[in-house]
C-alpha cells in the first residue's frame, strides 16, 4: 500500500468550527494528508490553516485553488502564509478550474487557460523565493512585485491537468500533477504522460468514494455528481479524449436541453469505473488500485449519503493497518 492516503477537507455535515475533532483522529486513522478543494463551499486556504494547528502532522495541499479568481500577487501571499504556517508540509495546487467557476460565478473571462496557469506557475516559481518580479506575461503583468513574507521551504507547486498539454505542463515546469474523475485504468494513460519529464514527478489524484452503501443508493449519487461534472465542457474534452464512448448518449441528451434525459443515460458502469462504492475493503482495494495505476497520493473526497456520518466515514475509508 502507499505510504501517502488522504482525504478531502473539511468535511459536510458538520460546522466548520466544529470539525477539530474529526481533524485530530485523521493521522491516529492512518492518513498522511488533507487537502482542499474550492468550488461554491469553503475557500481553498482557511481549512487547512485550521489543520495546520488540529492536525500538525498531516501534508496540506490544495486541490485546487483556480489561478484566475486571485491576483498573482494575493496567490502567492495565501500560498507563502500556508507554507510558513506550516514549514514543508503545504503543497500548492493550482488550476483552470472551469468556465462555470470562473466565468459563470466570478464574471472573469475564462481565456487561454493553458497559458493562464503557465503563466501562473512562472511567476510564483519567482515571486516565493521573495525575488521582486517585474515580467509581462502572455496572461497578465506583474510591474514591481515583492512578497513580503518569504516561507521557510518553497512549497512545491502541482497542475491540475486533463488532457497532454497540461499534463505535460504539469511534468515540465510543476512538481506534478492533481487529476479528477478518471478510473483507475486511466491513470495508466494519464501519469506516463506527467513522468515523461521524471519518475518523482507527483500524482495526486482525487477519488470520490460513498462506502457502506448499498449499490442503488451510491449510483444514484455518482449519477448527479457525474451529471454535474462531466457536462461541463473541460471534462466532456477529457472523457472524450479518454474515449469514454458510453457517455456519448448523456453528452447529446445535454446539448438538446433534457436534463432528466442526460442523467438517465448515464450507464452503470461509468458510475462504477468512476465513483468508488461498496463494502469499505473493497472500496480501499479500488483505492489502492489507483496507486498500483501510477498514483503517488491518492485524496478521497467522500460524497455519501447524509445519513453517513463523517466520523464513519472517514474510518470507514482509513487506509489498512
Amino acid at each position: 500500500m502507499t505510504y501517502r492516503w488522504g482525504i478531502t477537507v473539511p468535511f459536510e455535515g458538520v460546522p466548520l468550527h466544529d470539525q477539530r475533532a474529526l481533524f485530530e483522529e485523521l493521522p491516529d486513522l492512518g492518513y498522511t494528508d488533507a487537502w482542499s478543494a474550492e468550488a461554491n463551499g469553503t475557500d481553498g486556504f482557511t481549512p487547512l490553516a485550521l489543520t495546520s494547528v488540529w492536525a500538525p502532522t498531516l501534508r496540506l495541499g490544495t486541490a485546487i485553488v483556480p489561478a484566475y479568481t486571485r491576483g498573482p500577487a494575493t496567490l502567492a501571499m495565501s500560498a507563502a502564509t500556508l507554507a510558513a504556517a506550516a514549514p514543508g508540509r503545504f503543497t500548492l495546487g493550482i488550476g483552470t478550474s472551469s468556465n462555470v467557476i470562473v466565468q459563470r460565478w466570478n464574471s472573469i473571462p475564462f481565456e487561454e487557460p493553458y497559458k493562464k496557469v503557465r503563466d501562473t506557475v512562472r511567476f510564483l516559481r519567482e515571486a516565493l523565493t521573495g525575488q521582486k518580479v517585474k515580467a509581462a506575461y502572455d496572461t497578465f503583468e506583474v510591474k514591481g512585485f515583492t512578497l513580503g513574507a518569504v516561507p521557510p521551504e518553497q512549497p512545491p507547486i502541482l497542475v491540475a491537468a486533463l488532457r497532454q498539454g497540461m499534463l505535460r505542463l504539469a511534468g515540465r515546469e510543476g512538481d506534478g500533477a492533481i487529476i479528477n474523475w478518471l478510473s483507475s485504468e486511466d491513470v495508466r494513460t494519464v501519469a506516463p504522460i506527467v513522468r515523461e519529464f521524471g519518475e518523482d514527478k507527483e500524482v495526486v489524484a482525487r477519488i470520490f468514494a460513498i462506502p457502506d452503501t448499498d449499490p442503488e443508493t451510491a449510483r444514484e449519487i455518482g449519477r448527479w455528481a457525474i451529471s454535474a461534472y462531466l457536462n461541463v465542457p473541460v471534462y466532456r474534452a477529457f472523457h472524450e479524449w479518454l474515449g469514454r464512448e458510453e457517455l456519448g448518449p448523456m453528452w447529446r441528451a445535454w446539448d438538446e436541453g433534457d436534463r432528466k434525459g442526460a442523467l438517465a443515460a448515464i450507464p452503470d458502469s461509468v458510475i462504477d469505473d468512476l465513483v468508488v462504492h461498496g463494502p469499505a475493503e473493497y472500496c480501499r482495494e479500488r483505492i489502492e488500485a489507483y496507486v498500483e495505476a501510477g498514483v503517488s497520493t491518492p485524496v478521497i473526497a467522500p460524497i455519501a449519503p447524509s445519513s453517513h456520518s463523517p466520523t464513519d466515514i472517514i474510518r470507514a475509508l482509513a487506509p489498512r493497518g
